[in-house]
């Protein structure tokens, strides 16, 4: 491991006066030592033969913040979209499941729209989830929930961020394969699933660039605060 990543993680939290805790992700073919396995119970198969742990990859997410985990990609069986982000599955795996059909018939997206969405190159044995701080490996992912302020203040340390929108589990592929980070304002699908708040949305960072994003994050922060004072002094002449 090359960073304090218990400093790493106070720091974000302090840049971006997060709510929610930075999540480490990490893709691997072993089981990292010493990190528990997910061990909800597997759900019932559907009609189609879908099953998993949770309702779809993006519970995770909301699972990590409590503790430090391991998945297999069984366990991110139920949701067919959240197994091809993350390269569990080929589209002529999933193609006759009944999720996909209705999200094909609902219009929510099309056809000539999956081939476009971004993938994890290739499956994992395990993906490991967990508080950034208590991270055991070095991680590909740095999930943050953010409000609208927030990503406003990321934005303006990183403008070329990608601005994405459905399917919102393709930012962890973004952010792993491309080494960029990726914003979402989210998607029905895992909002219904995660129960993730109205006000939030979501931001994928590659783990090799957050020495880059807290650099840039600082200078901002410090252009933001002078752009603050300057408008709360002149917003005085109003009252």
């Amino acid at each position: 491991m090359k960073h304090d990543y218990g400093a790493v993680a106070s720091e974000l939290e302090s840049l971006l006066d997060l709510d929610v805790p930075p999540l480490a992700i990490t893709f691997s073919d072993g089981a990292p030592g010493g990190v528990p396995t997910f061990d909800e119970p597997m759900s019932e198969p559907a009609e189609d033969g879908r099953r998993g742990r949770v309702p779809a990859s993006c519970v995770f997410w909301m699972r990590g913040t409590e503790r430090t985990f391991t998945t297999v990609p069984e366990d991110h069986g139920n949701c067919s979209v959240g197994r091809m982000t993350h390269g569990f599955a080929k589209l002529s795996d999933v193609a006759g499941n009944s999720d996909v059909a209705a999200f094909l018939e609902s219009g929510w997206v099309g056809m000539d729209d999956v081939p476009k969405i971004p993938v994890v190159s290739r499956g994992y044995g395990h993906v490991t989830y967990g508080p950034l701080p208590e991270t055991p490996l070095d991680p590909d992912v740095v999930f943050l929930r953010l409000t609208p302020k927030q990503l406003m203040i990321l934005n303006d340390a990183i403008p070329e961020m990608s601005l994405e929108g459905k399917p919102q589990c393709h930012i962890i592929a973004m952010a792993k394969e491309q080494k960029v980070v990726a914003a979402s304002i989210g998607c029905m699908l895992s909002r219904v699933r995660t129960e993730m708040g109205s006000h939030e949305v979501t931001c994928a960072i590659p783990g090799p660039s957050l020495e880059d994003v807290l650099g840039r994050l600082r200078r901002a922060e410090s252009i933001d605060s002078t752009v603050a004072t300057y408008a709360a002094r002149d917003k005085r002449r109003f009252r």
